[in-house]
């Protein structure tokens, strides 16, 4: 069975939740196919299949147009939960850093007050399991961030750390990414609602 979704057009991150609405409705074996107009809609369709389970090849169809297939394959989990585990009782942290300046002032003090944050967490004896980048935050996280080191330093420990493919691109800043991976709103928001600690500075 083949089921056909046409995300022309949408903005991130609906072609991720018409997929997976789509993965769901086969209810079992079968393939799904999205065309979609952008590079990063193609990303994120992709890492969707691998957290499922599932494979998936892209076909460019012509300027701005591409096809994804998803193959399903029986033990997919395409349930809607991420299926995420915890670990061992500790509390999942994640940290949302929505803009390069923390507090509300003078963008000066906000900037080293931000710049001083980071440092900070990077010296924690527990470090935060994820941090999410996104709007003006998504500037940590790229060439020429003052705070990219200890950023780098954490994601060489473990800590995930996500920036938004949508506030790249308006920022005009998705080559510059220097560290950490690109997502989009669907995985932002899971993210959150399943952390069982949100820090916001």
């Amino acid at each position: 069975m083949t089921i056909k979704v046409n995300a022309m057009g949408d903005a991130c991150p609906i072609p991720v939740v018409k997929t997976q609405k789509a993965m769901q409705e086969l209810g079992g074996a079968g393939t799904v196919e999205t065309l979609v107009d952008n590079e990063t809609a193609v990303q994120n369709l992709g890492k969707l299949a691998a957290s499922k389970g599932c494979t998936s090849k892209t076909e460019k169809l012509g300027e701005n147009e591409y096809r994804v297939t998803i193959t399903v394959g029986e033990n997919a989990k395409v349930e809607e939960q991420s299926g995420e585990c915890y670990t061992c009782g500790k509390p999942k942290t994640v940290v949302v850093l929505s803009s390069d300046k923390m507090g509300s002032g003078n963008d000066e003090l906000g900037g080293a007050l931000m710049k001083a944050f980071v440092f900070a967490l990077s010296q924690q004896e527990t470090l935060p399991d994820t941090i999410l980048c996104y709007n003006g935050g998504v500037k940590l996280t790229c060439e020429g961030s003052e705070s990219l080191e200890d950023l780098k330093g954490m994601a060489a420990r473990g800590v995930e750390i996500m920036s938004c493919g949508t506030c790249l691109n308006f920022y005009d800043l998705k080559e510059k990414l220097a560290v950490g991976e690109v997502t989009n709103m669907y995985v932002i928001v899971e993210k959150m609602s399943g952390a069982d600690r949100v820090v916001r500075p």
